[in-house]
């Protein structure tokens, strides 16, 4: 197995939330907890359709209810949207986004099916 590349992550770095190539959103760390990281999330035109779906997935991950709901709802995020770092696209991400605030975390390489 060939080595894992690491990619640093520091406060300041903006990250774009996008569908295609429409710029949704974007977000400026301001704090790393790893695995966590978030910021202020500046919205464009584009959000006004994922914001409910963004809601509806908070509220389904803070209730501890159903997962299977979560799921799926998070299903459709990632299918819709890309998260791009500095460095480029992330494979998959889990992003919450409330209040004008997101937190998020990543993975580089999806995970084998």
């Amino acid at each position: 197995m060939p080595p894992r590349t690491v990619r640093s992550v520091f406060p300041g770095e903006t990250w774009r939330l996008h569908r295609g190539e429409e710029l949704v959103g974007e977000i400026e760390v301001t704090d790393a907890d790893f695995p966590w990281l978030s910021g202020p999330f500046r919205p464009q035109p584009a959000f006004a359709e994922f914001e409910p779906v963004f809601a509806a997935e908070l509220e389904l991950a803070e209730s501890d209810d159903d997962w299977a709901a979560w799921e799926q709802i998070y299903d459709r995020i990632n299918e819709a949207l890309t998260l791009v770092s500095p460095r480029g696209p992330v494979a998959e991400f889990i992003l919450h986004v409330q209040d004008g605030e997101a937190w998020f975390r990543w993975i580089d390489e999806p995970p084998p099916r």
